[in-house]
């Protein structure tokens, strides 16, 4: 790793550890109303209302609650996806669900579809919307998430609208990138839709 890449990892870092604190701060009963009015912007927007099918993830307890977005996706007939992680690899595959009943606990215990469930094709014409959660985003829409790399290897070869999933106040005015950091299309916070501003 380079001077530069190692300076990138290292704000990253920091930036990783201000947030988590951040959110971990918020009292439960305000993160409920954060995240009920997160969920009905993101089920009134254009996107979601478009979007045959829709790339989920299955919070952890301290992450902004998206459940009941894939819940009206499945009320509408839209087809619903949430990931699956392979350690090894790094890499993530979107599968199809029916239910919320069929996730189970998987890598780093998120729950997760079984591996036998069909697995989204990203060269798919079906119009589609992937919700990307983060610790923080900027301006610009780009995030820090967790470290893995998980959602740049996918975002890499996705076609379809990418909305990143935060907090008004977690949104920052730039925050580090390399080459393979990649933006989002909107930003969905309990304060509306947000488009991002190029920097």
């Amino acid at each position: 790793m380079n001077s530069h890449s190692l300076k990138i990892a290292n704000l990253k870092k920091e930036l990783r550890a201000q947030f988590r604190e951040k959110r971990l701060a918020i009292p439960a009963k305000l993160k409920k109303q954060r995240d009920e009015a997160i969920c009905s912007y993101a089920i009134n927007m254009a996107a979601f209302r478009y979007a045959e099918c829709v790339l989920m993830y299955a919070p952890t307890k301290y992450e902004i609650d998206v459940m009941p977005i894939a819940e009206e996706a499945m009320r509408k007939g839209k087809k619903v996806f949430f990931p699956k992680c392979n350690k090894e690899t790094k890499t993530m595959t979107y599968r199809l669900v029916s239910s919320l009943d069929e996730l189970i606990p998987d890598v780093y215990g998120i729950d997760a579809p079984p591996e036998t469930a069909t697995a989204y094709d990203p060269n798919d014409k079906a119009t589609t919307l992937c919700l990307i959660p983060g610790l923080t985003y900027d301006k610009s829409g780009y995030r820090v998430g967790y470290g893995g790399g998980y959602y740049d290897r996918f975002l890499a070869d996705f076609k379809g609208c990418k909305a990143g999933v935060i907090y008004n106040d977690f949104i920052i005015s730039s925050v580090p990138r390399g080459h393979v950091d990649y933006k989002v299309d909107i930003m969905l916070t309990e304060k509306n839709v947000r488009i991002p501003v190029e920097s």
